[in-house]
């Protein structure tokens, strides 16, 4: 058989929602034609390949053995359909780059640096969209996404951005109010804590924090909770308390003098910052661009921060 010669393509997108919903009325309902129309596109299909697809049985239908193997394959198939369909609206109009980001990390870190991207290509609009939940890259109106994780991302290409640390940080009012020359001076002061649904076992709370210090006789979970971490740090700039916050997000408060960082402590965590894509995507000359950019920017902020620690003894 010819590999270029296919079966109709209406015949495998029947077939395709036939064996996920395995009813052939709600495959119709959802392609918007009869359930007729659906058991013949099946019948064309299963004359075609020459084997059955589907047992009927009393309690409802069934793959064979052959459909069970080849649907995996043809579920990917459509899904670079989709991909390659986007790529072809995207190469189209190549002005609109779609980044996927969590709130804290666009507001505290991506935003404010995307007037450098943008007055160094004029000709591409970036698209901001702010979630915390796991972009699919399957429906292809998001270009690329940056997480913070452990890296591991299967079936995406992954650039590495940079690494995140813990800070203790408080507005220059609160500290000028509640001097903190020693972290027993925590004990009596409100604490901030980050409770944004990170999944990171290894960034500590402030229960740990002071856990791993030999801080004593200390309650660590006393204090207002915030679920971004960008709430957390305002909070702290606001002379709220004092937050556990991560780095790379309050740097900017601290290097303008909003946040100081009264015991100099950086305490290192196991994920990361990573910009991840599907591969096809990194022929398009805007997300080529936005990724040279980003992976320059985040190494001048890791130098920036090593010069920072160098000069401070951390």
């Amino acid at each position: 058989m010819d590999r270029r010669r296919l079966p109709p393509l209406n015949a495998l997108r029947a077939f395709e929602a036939a064996a996920r919903h395995l009813n052939f009325s709600r495959a119709a309902e959802e392609l918007s034609v009869t359930p007729g129309a659906v058991s013949q596109q099946i019948q064309n299909l299963e004359d075609y390949v020459g084997a059955a697809l589907f047992k009927r049985t009393p309690k409802g239908l069934l793959l064979t053995d052959a459909a069970q193997i080849a649907l995996p394959a043809l579920r990917e198939a459509f899904d670079r359909l989709a991909e390659a369909a986007s790529m072809l609206t995207a190469a189209i109009d190549g002005r609109r780059l779609t980044v996927s980001v969590a709130p804290s990390f666009a507001a505290k870190w991506l935003v404010p640096r995307l007037g450098k991207f943008e007055a160094a290509h004029p000709h591409v609009d970036v698209w901001v969209s702010a979630g915390m939940e796991l972009v699919d890259f399957g429906g292809g109106e998001v270009d690329i996404a940056i997480r913070y994780g452990s890296g591991r991302y299967p079936g995406l290409e992954v650039h590495r951005l940079m690494q995140e640390t813990v800070i203790a940080v408080a507005s220059p009012a609160f500290l000028e109010a509640h001097p903190l020359s020693d972290l027993s001076d925590l004990s009596g002061q409100i604490l901030l804590h980050d409770g944004s649904p990170d999944a990171d076992e290894s960034c500590p709370d402030w229960t740990m924090w002071l856990a791993a210090r030999g801080v004593k006789g200390m309650d660590g979970a006393r204090g207002p909770r915030f679920n971004q971490s960008s709430l957390v740090i305002e909070a702290a700039v606001g002379g709220r308390g004092v937050a556990l916050a991560k780095r790379a997000l309050a740097q900017a408060d601290l290097d303008a003098g909003r946040l100081v960082a009264p015991f100099q402590i950086a305490t290192a965590v196991d994920f990361a910052y990573y910009l991840v894509h599907p591969k096809a995507k990194g022929r398009l000359p805007q997300v080529k661009a936005f990724v040279s950019w980003l992976i320059a920017e985040a190494e001048a902020h890791e130098a920036a921060l090593l010069s920072i620690d160098n000069g401070a003894g951390i």
